[in-house]
């Protein structure tokens, strides 16, 4: 019989930033489609709920403790994937930061605490686990950024900024890594109900404008972003490469 759509038995895949709200349903969702999910952050404690979750669900699910920031850490990280499963078909760089003020209360040291983590620690997670597909030509890269990559606002310039540059860097590695068998895509989320956002999601303010501006006159919930990594994870996105998916209701479709 044909191996079913979306199918990821026998893959390997790393999230980061899984603890809860968008990381953790792409991980959900990964494992739903068969892969073995090793889900990331910086402390164990707030990673055992959601690996237990998944593994009463019957899913293939581990922690994997390391801080995306720290680069001897990250290397720590690959090492064990490596030694443990000789392999990684799948990462999903999905950790950020945010730092909503105006530019000039924002310095220097914000600026590069936003890039460290929003940009460079996502080239080092690349570079790192490109390095583990390029055996096997074979690979997804998969990085989470967001519209304000391409839509920017008043007070949010730092993050804008971070997300443009990992929008290109997208690209970047796409252009570097397509003629090993390595894909690097995008997803670009609009405004998501996770914990993280849950004051804005319970101000009338915030509520009327996501209202306003969002064609599907609400926010997304996260379950709502999981397919979109399966896909880009996806034999049947093998010849999608360098693109952004963005999942956003509409938003940036509309004026």
């Amino acid at each position: 019989m044909a191996e079913p759509l979306f199918s990821l038995d026998g893959r390997v895949a790393l999230v980061t930033g899984a603890a809860r709200g968008l990381g953790l349903a792409m991980a959900r969702s990964l494992a739903l489609a068969g892969a073995e999910v090793l889900l990331n952050g910086r402390d164990e404690g707030r990673l055992r709920p959601g690996v237990e979750t998944l593994r009463a669900e019957g899913l293939k699910a581990a922690a994997l403790v390391f801080d995306v920031a720290d680069d001897a850490a990250v290397e720590r990280g690959f090492a064990a994937i490596e030694r443990e499963h000789g392999r990684l078909d799948i990462l999903v760089s999905n950790v950020g930061l945010r730092n909503r003020r105006p530019i000039d209360q924002l310095s220097g040291t914000d600026m590069r605490e936003m890039l460290e983590t929003n940009l460079t620690a996502p080239f080092i997670l690349a570079k790192r686990a490109a390095a583990l597909m390029l055996p096997r030509r074979r690979g997804r890269l998969i990085m989470v950024t967001s519209v304000a990559g391409s839509l920017a606002r008043a007070g949010d310039a730092a993050y804008a900024a971070a997300k443009g540059g990992l929008t290109a860097l997208t690209r970047a590695l796409a252009a570097e890594y397509g003629a090993h068998g390595i894909t690097a895509n995008a997803i670009a989320p609009g405004f998501f109900a996770t914990e993280t956002n849950a004051p804005r999601v319970a101000d009338p303010k915030v509520r009327s404008m996501v209202e306003m501006r969002v064609p599907l006159r609400r926010w997304g919930e996260p379950r709502e972003i999981g397919a979109a990594a399966v896909f880009l994870a996806s034999e049947e996105a093998s010849y999608v490469n360098g693109h952004v998916l963005t999942v956003d209701g509409g938003l940036s479709a509309s004026l």
